[in-house]
């Protein structure tokens, strides 16, 4: 499975530059798939529902099922958070997983970069940043990409995934 990254900190941008990626890749062609990893708790379900009520009745997995989408929610109960490896093998096959965040696996990646977060650049001491996309010139060792400029970024992505 074809897998590229993108990692950076909190408001450089991330999932806007995901977002758009995937709609600029998926309107070329290829099949898309996202895996976010989240810092926090998160939930995608609300209380009142059956499927809220269902999970905290006790139940490890619950499976959500319509004409139109299924979603399954897994309650970790303390359990160890599953690892990126792991995530990819539940996926369909696709042309190409887009992973926002892990920014400690060793998969390739691009930094997304904003100035005016004041953070300093991940990519220095990380060979698995391949490139950076950022909202102000810099000067480094790797391609340096505008933020802004999706089609530069997705055909560098394509590039290096060989699709």
């Amino acid at each position: 499975m074809r897998l590229y990254g993108v990692t950076g900190w909190k408001n450089a941008g991330k999932t806007g530059l995901m977002e758009r990626l995937v709609a600029e890749i998926a309107a070329r062609g290829h099949t898309v798939s996202t895996v976010k990893h989240a810092h926090h708790s998160f939930d995608v379900d609300h209380p009142g529902k059956d499927s809220y009520r269902h999970r905290h009745a006790g139940a490890t997995e619950v499976i959500l099922s319509s004409r139109n989408r299924v979603a399954l929610m897994q309650e970790l109960r303390d359990a160890d958070e599953p690892t990126l490896a792991s995530l990819l093998t539940r996926l369909s096959p696709v042309d190409l997983v887009l992973v926002e965040g892990y920014k400690r696996d060793s998969h390739p990646k691009i930094e997304a970069h904003r100035a005016q977060t004041g953070n300093p650049l991940i990519a220095p001491g990380d060979p698995s940043i391949r490139a950076v996309a950022s909202d102000v010139p810099l000067d480094l060792d790797r391609p340096v990409f505008d933020l802004d400029d999706t089609t530069a970024i997705a055909d560098f992505i394509l590039s290096e995934v060989g699709l």
